[in-house]
């Protein structure tokens, strides 16, 4: 006998008439008591309906109570990962670059600086020479700052009557000792003060010029414009700016010790947006009476609080006045937190609990750890979080510190855990008679004090598991190597094309849609056991070459 089938024109309509949907809600999969915590690897979510094409998501998302960023990207403030040229590739790239603080302030400073003087809009603060001043001026400042275009004014400062303007083929050929009065361009293209960025962008664009000084009717400088930022606003349109200035923006990290005030003060010095409060565990009451201090003393400063893992964790910095949270512990690639210490939560449990909680605060946090594939940034989204932050997988990039060598016949870069002894090791403080300038020096000399406080930063990675008066130090990270991964400006974007295919895949259209149909139900999920891992991952080949992006 015939089977007798429904009409498959209804089969829209006989789709309502299930009374279950496949897949779980999301309270259904975290629910602890049927299924444990769970990692990033444990569940995977159901496809929707594609409708749009992968290049209309939109992947902006916020980070703290006021900034947004047009991806979802951060890299992890580790001596091995973040320093200048990282936080500028990966600000120009949408995302921000986090400067770890395993150095001098000083120097984690001058990487501030550097990264907001990369790109502007109007430079409000632009390096001024006089005449008098030399050509040898102009190339320190090139060699520091990385630029050599400079006005010059009667003054030597900003608000003085416009001589002319010094760039790079001025100087080039001139002897150090040279005056500037001798070398300087006097032919200049100005403009008003009060122009438009696009009008002073389009003087730019037919005077071909590389610099736009724009002064008052005095003819006195009052702000400046780059050619190189228009062609950089061009090359890089999802680049992470503050609105008003149109810099890059500028994150660092610091401890939560008495010194760090210092180190704090001048790193806003340099510009600073936002400081990550970097601790393993962050619930304690240094961190939260640097939080308030900050809070008081530097009120547009973002403070980014944690690390954090479960709601009571996370309420007491939201309390203190936390515009954003750092969650995770234990789970990086190179952290034996949990292994050590027995102390921390499976990552995707914890990005959910802390997250699900601060939404209501209106503070993002942020995922930190465990991240090694497009497919896990875009569960942390799913889970709640605004935004991951990354560190093995940017690790051996171009743009990470430290050179390449060769081990086992691969190229690869350093990589290690802040955990590490190694780390904790870093700039360890210089005995009393250690030398200065190749003078040996005795406690309370001058220049032995100021190597001292310059030197304050040996403990940063200690500080960060609180082990700095510890006679032994125990390790809570491991050293390694990780492969060359090339430049970032190339892995980047290979992960924010990745993650708009992912947002396809699912029919979403956004990170705020991904996370409203997380909460209403409409995005389901789906438990792996071991062996639906080990499908969903490649095998039954001889052998195999994979290659993430071409």
């Amino acid at each position: 006998m015939a089977q007798k089938y429904l009409d498959p024109s209804t089969a829209l309509e006989h789709l309502k008439s299930y009374p279950t949907r496949d897949g779980l809600s999301v309270e259904e999969l975290m629910d602890e008591r049927l299924h444990g915590g769970l990692t990033y690897n444990d569940f995977l979510m159901l496809p929707g309906k594609i409708d749009f094409g992968a290049q209309e998501v939109i992947t902006e998302t916020r980070i703290t109570r006021n900034v947004v960023l047009k991806t979802p990207f951060l890299s992890s403030p580790m001596d091995t990962v973040t320093e200048g040229e990282m936080a500028i590739s990966m600000a120009l790239l949408g995302g921000i670059g986090v400067i770890h603080h395993n150095q001098s302030p000083a120097a984690q400073a001058a990487m501030v600086r550097a990264v907001k003087r990369h790109e502007n809009g109007f430079i409000n603060d632009p390096v001024v020479f006089s005449p008098t001043h030399l050509v040898e001026d102009v190339l320190d400042v090139k060699e520091r700052l990385g630029f050599s275009g400079i006005p010059i004014t009667d003054t030597g400062s900003l608000g003085g009557k416009l001589l002319g303007i010094v760039t790079n083929r001025d100087v080039q050929f001139a002897s150090p000792a040279t005056p500037l009065s001798e070398v300087m361009t006097t032919d200049l293209v100005t403009a008003p003060e009060g122009i438009t960025l696009l009008e002073a962008n389009e003087i730019l664009r037919v005077s071909k010029k590389g610099k736009l000084p724009l002064v008052d009717k005095t003819g006195r400088l009052t702000s400046l414009l780059a050619r190189s930022d228009l062609l950089k606003n061009q090359t890089y349109p999802l680049a992470s700016k503050r609105p008003e200035s149109k810099q890059l923006y500028a994150a660092a990290a610091i401890g939560t010790r008495p010194h760090d005030r210092d180190r704090l003060a001048l790193l806003v010095e340099a510009g600073l947006d936002i400081v990550v409060l970097d601790s393993s565990q962050g619930n304690s009451i240094f961190q939260v009476e640097m939080i308030r201090w900050i809070k008081a003393t530097y009120p547009k400063v973002e403070v980014i609080a944690g690390n954090v893992v479960t709601r009571e964790q996370a309420a007491s910095l939201i309390a203190a006045g936390a515009d954003g949270l750092r969650v995770g512990m234990g789970s990086g690639s190179i952290c034996i937190t949990q292994e050590v210490m027995a102390v921390g939560r499976p990552q995707a449990t914890a990005v959910y609990a802390v997250a699900q909680f601060a939404s209501q605060f209106g503070v993002p946090v942020i995922a930190d750890g465990g991240i090694g594939n497009v497919g896990h940034i875009v569960k942390a989204l799913a889970l709640g979080a605004g935004a991951v932050m990354m560190g093995g997988l940017l690790a051996g990039t171009t743009e990470a510190p430290g050179e390449y060598f060769y081990h086992e016949g691969k190229r690869v870069k350093a990589y290690r855990g802040m955990g590490s002894i190694e780390a904790m090791e870093q700039g360890k403080p210089v005995p009393p008679s250690a030398k200065v300038n190749g003078v040996n020096q005795k406690p309370g000399h001058k220049d032995s004090n100021r190597q001292k406080k310059e030197q304050i930063h040996a403990n940063a990675a200690t500080a960060r598991y609180f082990s700095e008066s510890s006679a032994v130090k125990v390790a809570q990270g491991v050293s390694g190597d990780v492969q060359d991964k090339g430049s970032v400006k190339a892995f980047l974007p290979y992960l924010y094309a990745g993650l708009q295919h992912s947002f396809q895949d699912m029919g979403i259209k956004s990170v705020d849609e991904l996370q409203s149909g997380v909460k209403a139900g409409s995005v389901r999920f789906e438990l792996r056991t071991a062996s639906a891992q080990v499908e969903g991952g490649v095998h039954g080949l001889n052998s195999y070459t994979k290659r993430l992006y071409a």
